[in-house]
């Protein structure tokens, strides 16, 4: 039976290559990491929450015109697929979607009221707490067997 390579120019065991993993805090680095990316899927979370605020705070007529303005544009801008930046240029590409939108969505939410903002992000999560329907879902795949 033929040994690992990397056993053989180390000597001992795979006991040796966690000792080093363990020495170079390689472990410490992935809890770390688990950390950093549970906080970035809860600010997404957040992000997705209230731009359908926004979209919610724009068709409210308790809403002041300014706030209703700029929910509207950014929601609508975060919601379509269409960017100012198309996203193939290399780096810029993404610029639009990390800087634009978290920029517009803070400053639109300034606009709104608080406690109107409150209750719109409430109606947000139980928007989006309901089971989805899969009725736009069979209409795309009729219309797509359809053309084809």
């Amino acid at each position: 039976m033929r040994k690992n390579k990397c056993l053989e120019q180390n000597g001992d065991s795979a006991f040796r290559h966690f000792a080093l993993l363990r020495a170079h805090g390689f472990f410490a680095n992935l809890v770390a990491m688990k950390t950093w990316l549970e906080t970035a899927k809860r600010w997404a979370k957040g992000i997705k929450r209230d731009v359908l605020a926004l979209w919610i705070a724009a068709r409210d007529p308790r809403t002041p015109f300014s706030a209703k303005f700029v929910a509207g544009a950014v929601a609508a801008y975060a919601l379509s697929p269409i960017d100012l930046i198309p996203d193939f240029i290399p780096v810029i590409g993404y610029l639009d979607d990390l800087l634009i939108v978290p920029l517009g969505i803070l400053f639109a939410v300034r606009l709104v009221p608080p406690s109107l903002m409150v209750e719109f992000r409430n109606e947000a999560l139980r928007r989006t707490d309901r089971p989805a329907g899969y009725g736009g879902l069979v209409a795309v795949v009729l219309l797509w067997i359809a053309a084809s």
